[in-house]
This record gives structure tokens, sequence and C-alpha cells, in this order.
């Protein structure tokens, strides 16, 4: 063979990415990434770099950490940090990486029945809530965002669970189906806020509290343990968790700006 001819095979072939053995991962994420549109817009990039697709389970944060107790996915993205490390401390999950951040909001009618000002703390507004039988519609699905609900109702003293109150409605859904019967009743629910930007059935409701450090909401992304479940792609799931903490996949997290607001925010490596 021609040496100039075999050397530019040789640079060809050395210069391609060496794609991975796996054509596609399982991620189970939460419902605020896929409601937003976030990861239609960051997959197709990993895709397009790794040669892997990525099917995308979407469940609440408590279903998704399931899902990869049972191995039944490879990487699992979600969002309350204490479950994330009781995940990793029972040795379901590898290692807890940081990757963005955004917050929840408090959702109300305009006639804002409970009396809230956006001055109050959610603390004081969940009171507020309470004291006025004022409708409150809540998850109730054991994800992050319901998670976060119940340490706020917690730190009020009330025994929000146990009883049968008629103005609190769990609905056992996904945060845009929760937003959806919050408008129909007229009520108050908790959101994070990127589903509720890319939410179209807003009518009269919006947002009535928003701004206390309470409601931080950071995302974390985890490798489902290989050593419990052998058939974990270790290899390519860790791939897509290096991407996306990578200065690539931080940049366009941050690049996410649907109707001209940034929804939300990379910081790996954030302090743990």
């Amino acid at each position: 063979m021609n040496k100039n001819i075999l050397a530019l095979l040789l640079t060809v072939f050395f210069s391609q990415p060496i794609f991975p053995k796996d054509s596609y991962i399982t991620l189970a994420s939460t419902t605020s990434t896929e409601n937003s549109g976030l990861l239609d817009y960051l997959l197709p990039f990993f895709t397009e770099k790794s040669g892997v697709s990525v099917r995308v389970l979407t469940r609440g944060t408590g279903q998704a950490l399931e899902l990869g107790r049972r191995g039944d996915v490879d990487v699992v993205f979600v969002h309350a940090e204490s479950f994330e490390k009781e995940f990793i401390s029972k040795g379901y999950g590898v290692k807890r990486y940081p990757v963005m951040y955004n917050d929840f909001v408090l959702i109300g009618p305009e006639q804002n029945p409970a009396g809230i000002n956006n001055s109050d703390t959610v603390v004081g507004a969940f009171k507020k809530i309470f004291n006025s039988q004022s409708i409150f519609v809540s998850r109730g699905d054991n994800s992050g965002t319901h998670f976060k609900e119940q340490q706020i109702w917690k730190k009020i003293g009330k025994d929000i669970f146990q009883k049968n109150y008629s103005w609190y409605k769990e609905v056992g859904s996904g945060m845009g189906s929760t937003l959806n019967i919050t408008v129909s009743l007229q009520g108050y629910t908790l959101s994070d806020r990127a589903t509720w930007e890319t939410f179209k059935n807003k009518e009269n409701i919006k947002i009535i509290l928003e701004g206390d450090t309470i409601l931080f909401n950071q995302y974390g992304v985890i490798l489902v343990n290989p050593s419990l479940h052998q058939h974990v792609k270790k290899e390519s799931a860790q791939m897509f968790i290096d991407w996306l903490i990578s200065k690539d996949g931080q940049y366009l997290i941050s690049s996410f700006i649907p109707n001209n607001e940034q929804l939300f925010f990379p910081n790996y490596p954030a302090s743990e």
C-alpha cells in the first residue's frame, strides 16, 4: 500500500472518536428536567459526541431512585440531596455529582385567599395557608418537590400528613398534572421554577412567593452500582456523567434559555 495512503488512513482512524460498545444507556430523571425541555435539548449533543443514545424514564425523585435500587436504569438524575446520599450510603449508587440548581416557587391564585405577601418566609406562607384552610394541591408522589413540601410543613409543626384535611389535596401526579389541578381548583402548590415557567395553562395562577433560601433546589447525578447490578452499562453511563459535569455539558445547561429565561444554573463542582 502506498505509504501516503496508509498515513492518511491512520490519521483518519486515530482522529475519530472511539465509541463504547453500548448503543444506549437508560436514565431515570425527574419530571422537571423532562417537562422543561432540558433533556430534549441536552441529550442530542451527548449522543452526537459519544455515539450513545439515552433512553429516559421520567419519574419523581423517589421513584427514580427506586428504579436505580432495582437496577432498572444505569444512571439517576434527581433533586433531593438527603435521598441521594441515603441511596449512596446503602450501596445502591457509586458517587453523587452535583450538576446544577434552580429553585422552587409557591404558586397560587391572583386573589390570594391566604393573604400571603412576597415578603413572607415560605414557612410563614404555609402557616397562612393552614390557618385560612385555603386549597393546597400536593404532588403526593415522593418526588423531590413533594419532599421539599413535606419539609416545610414539618417546620410549621403541623401534622398535615396524618389528618384528613378537606383543603389539602394529594394527587399523586407529576408536576404538570399537579399544576393543571391547581389551576382547576384555584389553589396553591409548590413547583420547581423550570416546570412553572414552561407551563402553558397558567390562567390566573401566578407566583405568590419566591426567593426564600429554603427553596433552593440542587440536582445531582449518580451511577447505579454495577457491583450490585452487573448489567449496568458502567462505562457508557460514567461517560454520560463525565460529559454532564464537563465544561461542555455545563455550558449547554447554562445556554438552555427557553422564552429568554435561564431555568437551570450549572454548579459543578458544588460544595457538599
